[in-house]
């Protein structure tokens, strides 16, 4: 243990009561039992909250503006399923001796329209229904995935201005120790390495500060980017960080999530179009028909059928026949009983995936509350008193400046721990509500 001078020991002194003073105030602006203080900004301008940021997004975002507009294409297509083909018309400008467009001796006229075999197009109304609520749930997934990367985002711009601000406070303390280590090797009371050493911590913590910053600024471009704005315009936002715990059981998290995730609910509808597909290609063992309208009008009465009766009309009515059945239908039902099960079995890996992804992230978010709780009601706590101990034992001499110095780390590193922990929990809770596909329950 290193023997200071007079004059040493009063400068040391001032500096451990700096430092106290300083981590007292770093304590008490991040101090767990209280929430943050929002940031400071111009008179008047309004902090933009997680929630009114999410509706920007909703409202501006392109990518869910393009899903919504899909959505509302899928809408139109429905009516069209019910439509029958449109009628052929046909001319028919027959016998001319000179060219095809010159005076003939038979003109026909023919309308043709052709029909499916009654309740296809049900089915296939039935489809294109599905297939729009499909497209609504897409986009319904849109906005869920917008909405948690904005939440996500918002919570990393909390972490990362929360872990400049402490490390910007941590500068101050490293300045004083290089002054006063400083000092120490002047009067030779300290080594060259002392000294060596804060310049080198001073130096790393100020990187670590340029690093912390420009996570800021990269976390406001990119909520800029989800809102649909320059990547440098301003953004004001409220600071205040809440955790409010989980009160729901992994279990009823896992039902919800049955019920509600979009790509369960999309994978069930994409089933039943597999189902209706299945009994559509059967039906393509059931003829099809064709109706038709003819008129034959005789410029030369010889060519008629009786010289006063030059005009005459008909009616045809046609229908497929399937005699390559099993070249072409029979394909056609084995394809879409393969279809079918491919979806049933896609349906029952969405479901098994959403159950195992529900059930790791509760534990993990739990597991960060958890750890949030302890730093905030405990371990800050102690690092802080284990400080002021450090602080007496050194006045002492009961301790040298190392293990003072570790005292104080051990405050900075409980503080920093506190802040990732929460951080981790908002956004394991924004992860669960991304898998549910809906906010948590109350």
């Amino acid at each position: 243990m290193l023997r200071s001078s007079p004059r040493i020991a009063f400068a040391l002194l001032v500096f451990l009561a700096g430092v106290a003073a300083a981590s007292q105030s770093a304590f008490a602006a991040h101090s767990p039992s209280t929430a943050q203080a929002p940031e400071q900004f111009g008179a008047g301008e309004m902090l933009l909250t997680v929630d009114q940021l999410v509706e920007i997004a909703e409202r501006e975002n392109p990518a869910v503006r393009a899903s919504r507009e899909r959505w509302f294409s899928a809408e139109h297509s429905i009516k069209q399923a019910y439509a029958p083909n449109d009628p052929v018309f046909t001319f028919f400008n027959t016998d001319s001796p000179s060219n095809p467009f010159g005076k003939a001796a038979l003109q026909s006229y023919n309308v043709t329209e052709s029909f499916q075999f009654p309740g296809k197009a049900l089915l296939q109304t039935d489809q294109a229904k599905r297939n729009a609520r499909i497209a609504r749930l897409t986009y319904e997934a849109a906005l869920r995935d917008t909405r948690a990367a904005v939440e996500a985002g918002y919570y990393q711009l909390l972490l990362d201005s929360a872990l400049a601000k402490v490390n910007a406070e941590n500068l101050d303390n490293l300045n004083r120790v290089l002054k006063v280590t400083q000092i120490a090797y002047t009067a030779n009371q300290a080594t060259q390495t002392d000294f060596i050493s804060a310049e080198f911590d001073l130096a790393a913590a100020r990187q670590q500060q340029a690093q912390y910053q420009t996570s800021v600024l990269n976390d406001k471009t990119a909520l800029n980017q989800l809102l649909n704005r320059p990547p440098d315009e301003p953004l004001a936002i409220d600071r205040t960080l809440r955790l409010e715990p989980l009160k729901v059981r992994v279990d009823s998290l896992v039902d919800l999530a049955w019920r509600l995730r979009q790509e369960i609910l999309e994978s069930a509808l994409a089933e039943r179009n597999s189902n209706t597909a299945l009994f559509l290609a059967k039906m393509e063992y059931l003829p099809d028909f064709t109706v038709g309208y003819q008129f034959d009008d005789y410029l030369v009465p010889n060519f008629a059928p009786s010289p006063s009766q030059t005009q005459d009309h008909s009616v045809i009515v046609g229908f497929n026949v399937p005699i390559f059945f099993w070249l072409h239908q029979n394909e056609d039902v084995a394809r879409a009983g393969h279809d079918l099960e491919a979806a049933r079995d896609d349906l029952a890996s969405v479901r098994t995936q959403t159950a195992a992804a529900v059930t790791s992230t509760f534990r993990t978010t739990q597991l960060a509350y958890q750890t949030a709780l302890l730093y905030r009601d405990s371990l800050i706590a102690l690092s802080r008193q284990d400080f002021n101990v450090a602080l007496i034992a050194y006045q002492s001499g009961k301790i040298d400046f190392t293990t003072l110095a570790g005292a104080l780390g051990r405050d900075y590193a409980a503080r920093i721990n506190y802040l990732q922990a929460a951080n981790q929990f908002l956004a394991g809770k924004v992860a669960l509500e991304q898998t549910i596909g809906a906010s948590l329950p109350k």
